[in-house]
Order: structure tokens, then C-alpha cells, then sequence
């Protein structure tokens, strides 16, 4: 039975017009995923449709106003494989990169996963959407599905190789006597009113036939009345009973589509790309090339006197075939991103770089990202002053003292990018040393600044993996004397005992550096090992991937066996040694170490000093202390887009917290923020509470961890609690759960002298 759910797209819109410039409410969702790579445009009456891997948005052409739509809003899944619609229909059928398809009436989406969760052997990859009134046909890498779009759900299944074999079918078409299938054993058809059309038999093989090449067909499709067929990268037209060669430039066809009475091919040739535009004859009548809008073109559709072209490194744009261009791009990271997250004075940075799983550089040239006014700026070469040439920027860091950005290439050094001046990168003749083994590779693959405005640099493979810049811009650097398996480095943090704390991948463990009182005098320096192992540490496991610093200054260190907390790294170099405790945590009425089944990728700490945990099988919120579990994410039970969380970052003045995946950034308003030392620009939202409102009204701005009263004018408490960091949550009732009553409440506050003030006023209307 299909499965039904309602997109939160209207509750959204009504959220946003009754608090207008107001912060989403805690506990919500939203989504960061890319829009600038687009692989399908279709359209579907007046409304064109563009799927990305990760979501799908619409553009209604009449006012260019566009609606996403994504996991966070009620679709199945992430991983975005085809879309289609019938042209004059009402309902976009999506098909995931796992066989799940979603249908989209409105705004409700109905899922068919009867083909995800099918046990039928061969390849279920659906390559291509035929809707035809309401009935789809699905061309898989086994044969062709058919979908009742009406009961949603599959009604038949082709298989319709030689001697019934399964076989990749890559796009389906049908006029009124046809069904034509376009495979790689060649072009079939079936009559369409067949009795059984899940016997191969009833399956005629045109390849081979009336000069149509035998062999693999990679598309057909009927422009009109007129039939075409792409054998390798050519085109054959039905014409007068015999297939006729009506297109052979030279260049690789991508893809094949028929829109509005004309032919669109989308065309690579080298580095070269290109749509081109075909009349029903097969004659050229257009060649769209640019190089932006066009530099990888997927699908092109013809709709209201323009091409609709889905590019897979700019997004959707229009443009009438002259020249003219409109990019219909939302607002996002240029790409996913699997770099350090960092957020600073309510802006977040993303570094979008990568290494490969042996700590190679993965020539990822995405540049950084930037979240601010909830807006994203892309920082790269197409969009700034960053050569192209610069690879793998993995680490971020913001200078406190100016806001200026300081990112870490994997590959290409050490770069400061500051607002109005020339870009500065460090790599040769620098303090940045090369890889001992690959001499021609900077490594930077961590950056912090400490209290002080140092910023303590990773040098991964250089003799002197740990660099520091001083304020004054002199460097020094300093190598550890231990033994590191490719001096490998990574993650750091400062302490506040002026030491560093150096996660070293490859199984190394973790480094602490002391320098004492003064970072110029080495007679005070002091290291640490910290491994597995009760006397050289006590980590959970030797393989560490992260660090968090939380605000009672202890170390929380995320293993690929669980966390350990170092509670004394003031000791850490000292006589008696600080060895980390392996927290134990009560679930089920069993007591076991913290996460030691689960391999700890990340560790972000939010305004109540609770521990956002990313693993590989989703997210954990706990508590202060590590003994409890107060929220467990994942896609199971959540709209997160993974289950493999690489990176957090907590922005402090919202409350957000942001989660990056394989498959995109994703953010959840959570209901701690940074504490202030008085009670200023308090913020109440929603308000004034709209009729009919049940979720979370926060307070924020207060004091850190104040005692906040709900109370009628007459001074009758309504309801007490205690603030998570500088944020208070209320769920608009009296303690026994009744709703409260229309009217004007006030919000009194009592700080840790004990001073009680009345600090806002919330309107209920009903």
C-alpha cells in the first residue's frame, strides 16, 4: 500500500507570513542542499520542474517565482535520480538513485516503494519516466515498470529481452499503436493494446532492420508524429517506411528529448558543450552554447518560447536562444561539503573540500561557502578572487579581531582572504612546508585561534606539523617528538591552559602541546601521546577523528570506538598526567560507554554546553555530561538527509544547528543559545502567537541559564523554567497542559543575583 504524507510547504508559508522577519521556530527543519547541480527539467502545464540529486524545485514562468522542495519538506529520500510529468497532468512522478519513487500531487506526496523494497535480482536503477495520463512507465536496468498512478502503485512488469532476459531499457515512448523501448539489445516495440505485454514475444526487435543499425539504442523519442532513434551518437527519423540518418555531427550526445515540435540534444566535445535544437525533420535550426550557462548541459525542454536548460554545474536557467539568459538558481552551496564548519558573530563558513579515505587530496575546487542573513555566498573562482587552481580547502577559520576568513588547503597551502584586499596564500617560501613525500603538496589541514588571537595552524606531512601565527604575523613552528606515521595531522583546538590539542589521523591518536608562558621561549615546551590504554591516555581507540572544547574547558575526543572526555587537561603535561574518562550512559535500563559501538565523526558544543555527536548512523544530542541522550536523529525518524553526519556547527545566537552529509547541508533550530550577561534585545517568537499555533514559542537573549516566568498581568504564574544557555522555550500552556487563554503575558526573568525583571510581553490572539 502506497504510503501518504502532506509537505510542510504550506505550513511554511503560513509560519513565514505570521512572523515575518522572525527566526523559524525551535524544531524546525531546513534544508541547505545544492541547487547548482541540475540533472532533469521537465514541465508540466504551466509550472517547469528541475531535479537535482539532492531535491527538486519548481518555476512558474509567469512571475519566475520558485518553491523547493526537498526531504526536509516531505519527500522520501535525497538521492534524486529522474523526474516526469505529463505535460497536460497534474502529478510529477520522482524516481530515487535507490528505485523509490515518490509521486507529487499538490502538496501531498504519495511513495511507491514496493521496487526499493522488491527482492527481484538485476538492476532496478530507473533511468527514465514515461507518464502518460495516469500510468507511468519506468525504463530500468532490468526491463520496464508500470505504475498506476491512480491506486499508486505497481501494475505490471516487462521484461523484455531476448528469450525474456533482463535487460537495461534507458527511455520508453508510445503513440497510439506503440509502445517503442529504447535498449541495449536495440529498439522495440509492442502494440499497445497487447494482451501481455510481460512476454518478450510480443516485443519486436527494429534494430538490425529498414537501416537501423543493430546494436544498443540509448533513445527514442516522438517529436509529434515523428519518430527518431540515437544509435551511438547519431540520429535515425522513421521516414517512409525506412530509418534515415538525420543528424551526425561528431560530438557525444548526452541526451536526447523532444519538447514543443522540436528535438533537443544536449552534446559534449571535449571540454566543449552545447544544446542543440532540431526541427521535427531533423534540420539544425538552433545552437545554444555559453559558457556558463552551458558548460554542462543534462536536458534541455522548449516552453513558452524558450529553452529550459539544466546544467549540471549552473543550475537551471532560460534563455531565448539568442543570447539572452535567466538563471533560476535558489540561493545555495555551490556543492556538497565535507570540510570544517565554523560559525563566527552569526555567520557560518564551510570550507567545501575533501581528502580521500588514505589522505590524498581529492581535487575538490569548490572554494568555501558562506551562510549569513540566511543567504549563501559561494566563494570560488567563478565568484570571486580564488584561483582556480586552489584545491581542497578543508579548514576555516575567522580572525575575531577582523573577520577576516583564513582557509586551509589540502593541496595549495594556507590562504587569507580578507574583505577589499588581495588574496594571500602561503605555500612556498612561507612558514607552510610541503609533504616530506609529495614535495610539491601543502598541507593544511587545520586552523584555530586561541584566546589570545594566535592561530594555530596543521601541517599535515611537513617535518614541523604544528605552525602558529602570532598576532604580530611572525610564524613559528614546531615539531612533534613522537613518532606520527605520515605526520599526519588534522582537527586542532586550543585549550584554555595555553596548550594545542592535534588530531593525528592513521592511527596515531592525539597530540597535546604545552608552551608554557611564552610561545617564543622552547625551554617551558612540553608534549603529550595520548593513545588507547590505561598509562598512555586511555582513549577509546587509537583512530581519532575529532575535538570539541566544551565551556568547563574539558576535551571531548571522538573515536572510531566512542568519545573520551579529558576533565583535567590542565594536567595533561603535568607529573600526575590527566587520562580521559570513557563516560557511561544509562539506556534501557542497561549502562554501557558512550558511544562505543559507533564510530564518532564530529562533536559541535551549543549554548547549554550540550554535545551534538555526528556518526555515521546519524546525530546525537546529550547532555552536559555525556549521561544522557536527549535527541537521536536520523532519516529514519527525522527529515536529516543522511545518516552519515561529517561535520556540526552550532550557531549560538539562533540556536541552529547545522549538519553536513554526503548529500547536503541540513539545519535544525534547536532550543539552546549563547547566554549574555545581561538581559538585552530579548527576542520573542512567534509574536504575537497566531489562532491556532501549537508549536514552541522562544525566548532569547537572556541571561546564561536564567530562570524565566511566564505570568498573567495580575501576576499569576503560568508557567516556570530555567533557560538552555540564553534561550528559554515555552509551548504556550498552563502546567496542567490547557491551552492558555487569549491576552498579553509577561515574560519575567531572574538573573544569578537574583534580580527579577519584567523583560517582554506576549500576545496570544485567538
Amino acid at each position: 500500500m502506497p504510503n501518504r504524507k502532506s509537505l510542510l510547504l504550506p505550513l511554511l508559508i503560513l509560519l513565514h507570513a505570521i512572523s515575518s522577519a522572525q527566526l523559524q521556530p525551535v524544531g524546525q527543519w531546513r534544508d541547505h542542499l545544492p541547487y547548482h547541480q541540475a540533472i532533469a527539467v521537465t514541465q508540466q502545464q504551466s509550472i517547469v520542474w528541475c531535479a537535482t540529486p539532492f531535491s527538486i524545485f519548481s518555476v512558474d514562468p509567469s512571475d519566475n517565482s520558485i518553491e523547493r522542495f526537498s526531504r526536509i519538506s516531505g519527500l522520501s529520500e535525497t538521492g534524486i535520480g529522474a523526474i516526469g510529468a505529463d505535460p497536460d497532468g497534474n502529478k510529477l512522478v520522482i524516481a530515487y538513485s535507490n528505485s523509490n519513487v515518490d509521486v507529487l500531487l499538490q502538496n501531498t506526496v504519495h511513495n511507491i516503494d514496493a521496487i526499493k523494497n522488491s527482492t527481484i535480482s538485476g538492476n532496478k536503477t530507473i533511468n527514465h519516466i514515461y507518464v502518460q495520463q495516469q500510468r507511468a512507465l519506468l525504463s530500468t536496468g532490468l526491463g520496464i515498470i508500470l505504475l498506476n498512478l491512480e491506486k499508486y502503485e505497481v501494475s505490471d512488469t516487462w521484461i523484455i529481452g531476448s528469450n525474456g532476459n533482463k535487460i537495461e531499457v534507458y527511455n520508453t515512448v508510445a503513440d497510439a499503436q506503440f509502445y517503442y523501448a529504447a535498449t541495449e539489445e536495440g529498439l522495440k516495440r509492442a502494440p499497445v493494446n497487447a494482451n501481455n505485454l510481460s512476454d518478450y514475444r510480443n516485443w519486436e526487435m527494429l534494430s538490425g532492420t529498414d537501416g537501423l543499425p543493430a546494436g544498443n539504442i540509448k533513445a527514442v523519442v516522438l517529436s509529434g508524429s515523428q519518430l527518431f532513434a540515437q544509435w551511438n551518437n547519431q540520429l535515425f527519423a522513421w521516414q517512409n517506411n525506412n530509418w534515415t540518418s538525420v543528424y551526425n555531427d561528431g560530438w557525444e550526445i548526452r541526451e536526447l528529448r523532444a519538447s514543443g515540435n522540436k528535438l533537443l540534444l544536449t552534446e559534449l566535445n571535449g571540454s566543449q558543450a552545447r544544446v542543440v535544437s532540431l526541427t521535427n525533420a531533423g534540420i539544425v535550426e538552433s545552437i545554444i552554447q555559453h559558457p556558463v550557462f552551458t558548460a554542462a548541459p543534462r536536458q534541455a525542454i522548449w516552453f513558452q518560447q524558450q529553452y529550459w536548460i539544466a546544467d549540471d554545474s549552473k543550475g537551471l536557467s532560460a534563455t531565448d536562444g539568442a543570447g539572452n539568459f535567466e538563471p533560476f538558481v535558489p540561493p545555495s552551496p555551490a556543492a556538497v561539503a565535507s570540510g570544517q564548519m565554523q560559525v563566527l558573530n552569526n555567520t557560518l563558513w564551510v570550507a567545501s573540500g575533501s581528502v580521500t579515505s588514505n589522505w590524498e587530496p581529492a581535487n575538490n575546487r569548490n572554494g568555501l561557502y558562506r551562510f549569513q542573513d540566511d543567504n549563501w555566498t559561494n566563494v570560488n573562482a567563478a565568484t570571486a578572487n580564488l584561483p582556480d587552481s586552489i584545491n581542497d580547502i578543508v579548514s576555516v577559520a575567522i580572525d575575531p579581531t577582523d573577520q577576516s576568513i583564513w582557509a586551509g588547503s589540502f593541496d595549495d597551502g594556507l590562504l587569507h582572504i580578507q574583505e577589499g584586499k588581495p588574496l594571500s596564500v602561503l605555500k612556498q617560501n612561507s612558514p607552510i612546508q610541503p609533504a616530506y613525500f609529495s614535495t610539491g603538496s601543502y598541507r593544511v589541514s587545520g586552523l584555530n585561534f586561541d584566546a589570545s588571537g594566535n592561530l594555530w595552524i596543521s601541517n599535515y606531512g611537513s617535518p614541523g606539523e604544528l605552525v602558529v601565527r602570532k598576532p604580530d604575523g611572525n610564524f613559528k613552528s614546531f615539531t612533534i617528538p613522537f613518532p606520527v606515521s605520515e605526520n599526519a595531522v588534522a582537527q586542532l583546538i586550543a585549550d584554555d591552559y595555553n596548550q594545542v590539542w592535534m588530531v593525528s589521523p592513521k592511527g596515531n591518536g592525539l597530540y597535546v602541546f604545552s608552551y608554557g608562558n611564552s610561545i617564543d621561549n622552547p625551554s617551558d615546551d612540553q608534549w603529550k601521546w595520548y593513545r588507547s590504554g590505561t598509562g598512555n591516555g586511555n582513549l577509546p581507540d587509537n583512530n581519532v577523528n575529532c575535538i570539541a572544547k566544551d565551556q568547563s574547558g574539558f576535551i571531548w575526543i571522538g573515536t572510531n570506538r566512542g568519545i573520551g572526555i579529558i576533565q583535567c587537561p590542565q594536567d595533561a603535561n603535568s607529573n600526575t598526567g590527566c587520562e580521559a574518562i570513557l563516560p557511561v550512559v544509562q539506556s534501557d535500563n542497561f549502562a554501557g560507554y558512550l558511544f562505543r559501538d559507533e564510530q564518532v565523526q564530529c562533536i559541535a558544543v551549543d549554548g547549554a554546553d550540550r554535545k551534538w555527536v555526528g556518526t555515521k548512523n546519524g546525530v546525537w544530542l546529550i547532555s552536559a555530561d555525556g549521561s544522557k541522550t536527549l535527541y537521536r536523529f536520523h532519516t529514519g525518524n527525522s527529515p536529516l538527509v543522511d545518516n552519515d553526519v561529517q561535520q556540526i556547527a552550532a550557531n549560538g545566537f539562533t540556536g541552529e544547528i547545522f549538519f553536513s552529509t554526503p548529500k547536503g547541508i541540513c539545519s535544525f533550530r534547536s532550543t539552546a543559545t549563547d547566554g549574555g550577561s545581561t538581559n538585552q534585545n530579548l527576542l520573542v517568537f512567534p509574536n504575537p502567537v497566531p489562532p491556532g499555533y501549537n508549536g514552541t514559542i522562544a525566548i532569547r537573549g537572556l541571561v546564561n541559564n536564567a530562570i524565566v516566568k511566564i505570568t498573567e498581568t495580575d501576576g499569576r504564574l503560568v508557567y516556570q523554567t530555567r533557560a538552555l544557555g540564553g534561550q528559554a522555550i515555552w509551548n504556550g500552556r498552563h502546567y496542567n497542559g490547557s491551552k492558555v487563554s487569549s491576552g498579553i503575558y509577561l515574560v519575567l526573568v531572574t538573573d544569578e543575583n537574583k534580580r527579577e525583571q519584567t523583560a517582554a510581553k506576549i500576545v496570544f490572539i485567538k
